[in-house]
C-alpha cells in the first residue's frame, strides 16, 4: 500500500484497514477511488510499464561499477555492542501471567542430560499434564503425537531443551551430524510452533534452554554449545510474531545441576516478562543489552595488503560486492569469491543496461515476459531484475579487484552442497595455503509469517547460512584462519516478525563466530537494512522502515565498516551497525518486568531507606537498567538552598554522587557502596525560579570480580516553551561499585598549622555556599599539601536531618572546598568540579564533620588527591584524580589575599 500510494500520489489514510482489501481487485478499486483514474489506466502493471526501447549505453567504467565508501561517514556511525547486564532477582519482578496449574497441557522437549526429565517431574508435582519427548522424532511424528495427546485442548506452553546438549566442534562433525543437530534443536521447534500457532495467546509460553555459557555467548570465554544460537534467534522472532506470549531463552553455564536448572526454568516461567534473553551465572540473572563503544585504538587487527587472502561468500550481492571493492582498493590482495550465480559475462547487454538505465531495462523485461506468454507482473520483473543485479554486482567486484592489482578467483558453488564445497575449499587451500579474512555474507531472506512459511522455504533460508558456515569451516580443516566475519542482521539480534528462519540462522552464526579459536579474530555484524543499494531499497520497504522508526544504513557509511573493524582489531565481538532502532528497542513490559507498585519489595525497600535522592523506582529497562527518580525542592532542601550560583540553586556535585550511589544500591540490599569511579560533571543541574525538579538516575549493572558495578547517569528533564516533549539532559555520569566488604583506607597524618592560615570568614567571602555547606572552619598549607579543618555544629544539610546517605557528601565537599582554597590562592580564579577518578567511603557515612580534616595533595598534571582524616588518624574518605574547570574572570585581589597567604606564600608555586 505504501508503494501504491507513492506511485499514484494518494494521501495516507490512518483509518484504513488492510482487512478490507483482501484481493488485488480490491486494491485496484482502492486506486480508482482514491486517485480518480479512468478504468483503462487503473492497472498498476500497465501504468508502470509503457512500451519503450532501451537506448544503447556504454559499459560502466571500473570505478563507476561499484558505490564507494566514506570513512568519515563510517566513523560517525553508532557502534553498539551486545553486552551482558544484570537483571533483578526474580522476587523483585512482576508475574508473567502464566499459570502452571492442575491439568495444564505442557510439552517438554527433553535434553539428553536429564534436565527435561527433572523438569517434567517438578511439573507433574504441580498437577500439570506433561508430554515429554525424549527422542528425535521426525516432524510429522512429533506433530501427530502432540495432536493425539492434546485432542481438542490447546497448549499452555512448551519447554524446549535440546540446546542444553553440547555438540562437537565443526571439525569433528560430519555434515549429516550438523544437520541432525540443527533439525532437532531448531527445525523441529519451528514445525511445532507453526502447527500450534493459534494455541499461543496471552497466558501461554515458550521457554527454551541453552548452554552458551550463562551470558548468551557474550562473556569473556569462548561460547559453548553454539548451536543454541539458532534456538535463541527463532524464539526472539516468534516473540515478535506473538507479542502476548511469554517467550524466554534461558542460558546456563556447563556446571549447573539438572535439578536446579529445572527449578530455575519454572521460576523464569512464572516471573519477569521484561526480557527474552535470560542468563544464569555466578548466582545472578543476566540479560543482553547494547552498549555504545568506539573501535578500540589500542589493538592491532588484520591489516589488508597485497599478501592478504580473502574468502568471501555471497559475492554477487550488491552490498557484498561494494564491500569487496573497498577491501580490494585497500589491499590489492587475493580474493576467492563464492556464489551460486554463474561467473558474470562482461558483454551481457542486460548487465550493461542495468548500470545507468534501470527503468528502461525494467520496461524491456516487461515486454520480454509478455512476448513469451508469461504473466508480466511487477514481481516477475523484479525477480529477473534481481538476477541481473547480481551479475552486475559480481562483475563490479571482479573489476575492482583487477583494478587494484589484486587477483580474483570466482567459484560458482552451492554453499549447502557439502561435496562441492569440500572440493572448492580444497582448491582454495591449495592455491593460497592460509586465509587472512573469511567473510560469510551469503544468504537470502524471504519474509513470511510463520503460518505461511512453507517448511521447505524455511530450510532454504536457514541452510544457506547454516550449512554454508559448516562447509566453510569444515573445508578449511586445519588451515590457519586469521580472522572471520559473519553477516548477521538486527533481525538476528532482536528477532523480527516474518523472519523466523532468517533470525535463527543469523543468531546461529553470531554464536558460531564467538565459538572460534581465541587466536582467530571473529566478528559478527548485525546490519540494519541498507539504503541506496540492496533489496531493502525496493518497493515499500523504506516506508515500512520509516514507520517502524528504524533508520536505513547509508551505503557510503556501511561499505568501509568491515575494513575498519578488521584493522581496528580487539577482542572477538558482535556489533550492531544501525541508527535508530525504533520498534526493535521497545520494552516488552511497561516497567521492564520490575514490580514497582506500592507493596512491591523494591518500593518498600526505598521507603524504608528514607533516601531523599532516590524516592521513586520507575522500572528496569533494557536500554537504561534501573530507573530511579526523586523530586527535589530548593525551598525545602538546605543542600540546594545553600548551594546557589548567581542566585540560582544548583545541585551540588557531591549530592549528584550521592544520588547515583543511592540509586545503584537499591537493587542489591545485601551489598554496600564501596566506591564511585569515573565521575564526570557534564552540566550544572539548576533549579530555575526555585521550582522543584525531578532528578532521574539510571543504573545499568554488570560485575567485576566479586563486585557489582553500576554504570549510572543523572538526568534532568525540562519542558521548554513551545515544546510537547521534555528535553532530557545528562548532567552527571559515574560508576558505582557495590560489594560486601568495605575497602580498607588505613591511616594518615595531619600537620598542624605552624604559620598563616585562612579562616571561614575569609573563605566564604569568596565561596558562594550558604550555612549548611560552609564546611570549612580553617585552611592551611605545609607548602606541599593543603589542609582543611571541618566546621563544627553545622546546620542540617538535608530535610529530614537524619536522611539516609551512603557516600558522606559533606565529607567529600570538605575535600572539594579545601582543594579550591589552594586553586584560588594560586590562580585567583574559582573552579567547579569536572571529574573524579575515584571516591572511596569507609563504613562511617554520617554527615557529622566534627574533628575531621581534609588533606589535599595537588599533582603536577592538574589532578588532586585528598583524604578525610578523623581525630584518631583514620581515613574516612579518599578522593583520587579530582579535576576542576575554571570559571571565567579573576577574583578581586583583596579577597584572594588571605587565601594566597595560606597557600602560595608558603612557598608553593601553584603548579
Amino acid at each position: 500500500f505504501a508503494a501504491i500510494r507513492d506511485h499514484y500520489g494518494i494521501e495516507r489514510d490512518d483509518n484504513l484497514s488492510l482487512r478490507d482489501y483482501p484481493t488485488l481487485a480490491h486494491v485496484v478499486d482502492f486506486v480508482r477511488d482514491r486517485a480518480n483514474l479512468p478504468a483503462a489506466a487503473a492497472s498498476p502493471v500497465e501504468a508502470a510499464a509503457p512500451a519503450a526501447e532501451s537506448a544503447p549505453v556504454a559499459a560502466p567504467t571500473p570505478e563507476a561499477a561499484l558505490p564507494q565508501g566514506d570513512d568519515e561517514a563510517s566513523a560517525a556511525l553508532r557502534r553498539r555492542i551486545p553486552t551482558p547486564v544484570l537483571r533483578p532477582a526474580l522476587d523483585l519482578c512482576v508475574d508473567t501471567g502464566v499459570e502452571l496449574d492442575e491439568g495444564a497441557p505442557v510439552l517438554v522437549m527433553a535434553d539428553a542430560g536429564g534436565v527435561g526429565t527433572a523438569l517434567a517431574g517438578r511439573l507433574e508435582q504441580r498437577g500439570v499434564d506433561v508430554l515429554t519427548i525424549d527422542d528425535s522424532p521426525s516432524a510429522d511424528e512429533l506433530l501427530e503425537q502432540v495432536r493425539g495427546w492434546l485432542g481438542d485442548r490447546t497448549l499452555r506452553g512448551v519447554y524446549w531443551l535440546p540446546a542444553l546438549d553440547v555438540e562437537k566442534a565443526i571439525v569433528d562433525q560430519e555434515l549429516a551430524d550438523w544437520r541432525e543437530g540443527l533439525r532437532r534443536r531448531v527445525k523441529l521447534l519451528f514445525r511445532l510452533l507453526r502447527d500450534r500457532y493459534d494455541d499461543f495467546t496471552a497466558g501461554t509460553f515458550l521457554v527454551t534452554g541453552t548452554r552458551l555459557g550463562g551470558e548468551h555467548g557474550y562473556g569473556p570465554d569462548v561460547t559453548t554449545a553454539p548451536m543454541g544460537g539458532g534456538v535463541v534467534g527463532l524464539a526472539k522472532a516468534f516473540k515478535r510474531e506473538r507479542p502476548d506470549v511469554l517467550v524466554k531463552t534461558v542460558d546456563f553455564p556447563m556446571s549447573r545441576k539438572k535439578a536446579s536448572l529445572a527449578d530455575i526454568l519454572i521460576g523464569e516461567t512464572l516471573r519477569d516478562p521484561g526480557a527474552v534473553e535470560i542468563g544464569l551465572l555466578d548466582g545472578r540473572r543476566w540479560t543482553i543489552a547494547l552498549s555504545e563503544q568506539p573501535i578500540p585504538d589500542d589493538h592491532e587487527g588484520v591489516t589488508p595488503d597485497a599478501d592478504s587472502v580473502f574468502v568471501i561468500t555471497g559475492a554477487a550481492g550488491s552490498i557484498v560486492s561494494a564491500i569487496i571493492g573497498d577491501l580490494a582498493r585497500a589491499s590489492g590482495g587475493t580474493f576467492h569469491l563464492l556464489d551460486l550465480a554463474p561467473p558474470p559475462d562482461p558483454s551481457d547487454p542486460d548487465v550493461v543496461a542495468f548500470a545507468d538505465h534501470r527503468e528502461e531495462l525494467k520496461r524491456e523485461l516487461f515486454e520480454r515476459l509478455k512476448a513469451t506468454g508469461e504473466r508480466a507482473t511487477p514481481a516477475a520483473v523484479e525477480k529477473q531484475l534481481s538476477q541481473i543485479e547480481r551479475r552486475h554486482a559480481a562483475l563490479g567486484a571482479l573489476r575492482a579487484i583487477e583494478t587494484s592489482g589484486g587477483t580474483a578467483h570466482y567459484h560458482q558453488v552451492d554453499l549447502r552442497d557439502g561435496e562441492a564445497m569440500a572440493a572448492e575449499m580444497a582448491r582454495i587451500s591449495e592455491l593460497s595455503g592460509s586465509i587472512d579474512v573469511l567473510i560469510h555474507a551469503g544468504g537470502l531472506e524471504i519474509s513470511r509469517a510463520m503460518p505461511d512459511k512453507d517448511p521447505d522455504e524455511y530450510d532454504l533460508v536457514f541452510d544457506v547460512k547454516a550449512d554454508g558456515w559448516f562447509n566453510l569451516i569444515k573445508g578449511l580443516g586445519r588451515v590457519p584462519l586469521e580472522s572471520a566475519v559473519v553477516f548477521s542482521s538486527i533481525a538476528g539480534r532482536f528477532g523480527n516478525a516474518g523472519q523466523t528462519d532468517y533470525s535463527a540462522a543469523n543468531d546461529l552464526l553470531c554464536k558460531q563466530a564467538s565459538s572460534l579459536d581465541p587466536d582467530t579474530l571473529a566478528l559478527a555484524i548485525d546490519w540494519t537494512a541498507w539504503g541506496d543499494i540492496g533489496m531493502a531499497t525496493r518497493g515499500s520497504i523504506p516506508q515500512v522502515m520509516e514507520a517502524a522508526g528504524i533508520d536505513m544504513l547509508p551505503a557510503a557509511a556501511g561499505i568501509p565498516v568491515v575494513r575498519r573493524e578488521l584493522t581496528g582489531g580487539g577482542l572477538s565481538r558482535e556489533i550492531v551497525i544501525a541508527g535508530r532502532l525504533g520498534v526493535m528497542s521497545h520494552e516488552m513490559h511497561p516497567t521492564g518486568g520490575l514490580a514497582v507498585e506500592a507493596d512491591a519489595p523494591i518500593t518498600r525497600r526505598v521507603s524504608e531507606t528514607g533516601a531523599i535522592t532516590a524516592s521513586e523506582v520507575r522500572g528496569m529497562t533494557m536500554a537504561d537498567g534501573l530507573v530511579v527518580a526523586a523530586t527535589l525542592d530548593p525551598m525545602a532542601q538546605p543542600f540546594l538552598d545553600d548551594h546557589r550560583i548567581d542566585g540560582t540553586a544548583v545541585l551540588p556535585g557531591v549530592m549528584g554522587v550521592e544520588s547515583m550511589a543511592r540509586a545503584a544500591s537499591m537493587l542489591f540490599p545485601d551489598l554496600r557502596v564501596l566506591a564511585v569511579d569515573d565521575v564526570d560533571f557534564l552540566a550544572a543541574f539548576k533549579f530555575f525560579r526555585d521550582e522543584p525538579r525531578t532528578v532521574i538516575v539510571t543504573a545499568q549493572y554488570d560485575t567485576h570480580g566479586h563486585e557489582v558495578v553500576a554504570h549510572c547517569r543523572l538526568i534532568g528533564e525540562r519542558l521548554l516553551a513551545n515544546q510537547t516533549e521534555p528535553q532530557q539532559t545528562v548532567h552527571f555520569t559515574g560508576t558505582v561499585r557495590l560489594g560486601t566488604e568495605p575497602i580498607e583506607l588505613g591511616k594518615a597524618t595531619v600537620t598542624k598549622p605552624d604559620g598563616t592560615s585562612v579562616d571561614a570568614e575569609d573563605i566564604y567571602r569568596i565561596y558562594f555556599h550558604g550555612p549548611a555547606y560552609q564546611v570549612l572552619a580553617e585552611g592551611w598549607s605545609d607548602g606541599e599539601r593543603m589542609f582543611g579543618r571541618a566546621a563544627s555544629d553545622l546546620p542540617a544539610g538535608t530535610d529530614p536531618p537524619d536522611a539516609s546517605l551512603c557516600t558522606a557528601p559533606r565529607s567529600l565537599e570538605l575535600c572539594f572546598q579545601t582543594a579550591g582554597i589552594w586553586e584560588i590562592g594560586a590562580t585567583a580564579t574559582m573552579a567547579l568540579p569536572m571529574h573524579i577518578d575515584r571516591v572511596v567511603v569507609s563504613g562511617n557515612t554520617t554527615e557529622k564533620l566534627d574533628g575531621l580534616v581534609a588533606v589535599v595533595t595537588p599533582h603536577a598534571d592538574g589532578s588532586t588527591h585528598a583524604v578525610v582524616v578523623d581525630g584518631k588518624g583514620r581515613v574516612r574518605l579518599e578522593l583520587s584524580g579530582y579535576r576542576t574547570v575554571q570559571l571565567p574572570g579573576a577574583i578581586d585581589d583583596e579577597l584572594v589575599g588571605p587565601l594566597r597567604a595560606a597557600t602560595v606564600d608558603r612557598g608553593d608555586t601553584g603548579s
